[in-house]
């Protein structure tokens, strides 16, 4: 069986891989992400940086494995995912009055969540191939009260992901609606992934480690 390694240290992902039939190896890359960003053009636009950011971690899970039982078949995936607003993108925040200022900015309106997502065929210890996309999502935010929000932000759910939000944990009280595929918002899209599999000669079915309910 073909293994799945996640190169990330997201509950969301696992959980979305997890329910989707797939038990991956979790290996987290702890690569420098601002550092990265900062190695970037000025000028990148959003889904070109968020596909080099998950590049740049599946590529250091590859060079970190040292199972030979995995490395013998599997594949590696890298995601990382930002939000883009008012022309600018929005990691994880920094504190706690960041990710107040970010929630009081995006109240109302809506963001484009943006995911990328990079897979590496291992087979016979060697890299044989590298896909990598980008999976875009609008999120309609609501507007917390005062309360709420400083109840959200002590929780301190926000710090934890990018946005400062998760539609899959305590912030989906406030997502009024997505337009368009739910699981990039959570962090990985199934449908790309899917998509990204099959140029790599895989099936959803190769990797499942019991059949879904």
């Amino acid at each position: 069986m073909t293994r799945l390694v996640l190169g990330s240290a997201s509950t969301g992902r696992l959980k979305v891989l997890r329910q989707a039939g797939v038990d991956p190896l979790v290996r987290v890359s702890g690569l420098d992400e601002d550092a990265l960003i900062a190695a970037m053009r000025p000028d990148a636009a959003p889904d070109e940086v968020v596909r080099s950011l998950a590049r740049a971690k599946a590529e250091h899970v590859v060079a970190m494995l040292d199972e030979r039982d995995v490395t013998a078949d599997c594949v590696v995936l890298g995601c990382d995912s930002m939000l883009y607003q008012d022309g600018q993108l929005c990691g994880k925040p920094a504190s706690t009055d960041d990710a107040r200022r970010q929630w009081r900015s995006m109240a109302g309106r809506a963001g484009q969540l943006h995911t990328g997502h990079c897979l590496i065929r291992v087979r016979a210890h060697d890299v044989v191939q590298a896909e990598a996309e980008t999976s875009v999502t609008t999120v309609r935010f609501g507007t917390p009260t005062d309360s709420d929000l400083e109840a959200y932000l002590a929780s301190g759910e926000p710090l934890r992901v990018a946005g400062a939000f998760t539609l899959d944990g305590l912030g989906g009280w406030f997502i009024d609606g997505v337009d368009g595929d739910p699981s990039t918002v959570i962090g990985v899209s199934l449908p790309l992934l899917r998509c990204l599999l099959a140029r790599c000669g895989l099936s959803v079915a190769d990797l499942w480690t019991e059949i879904p309910v």
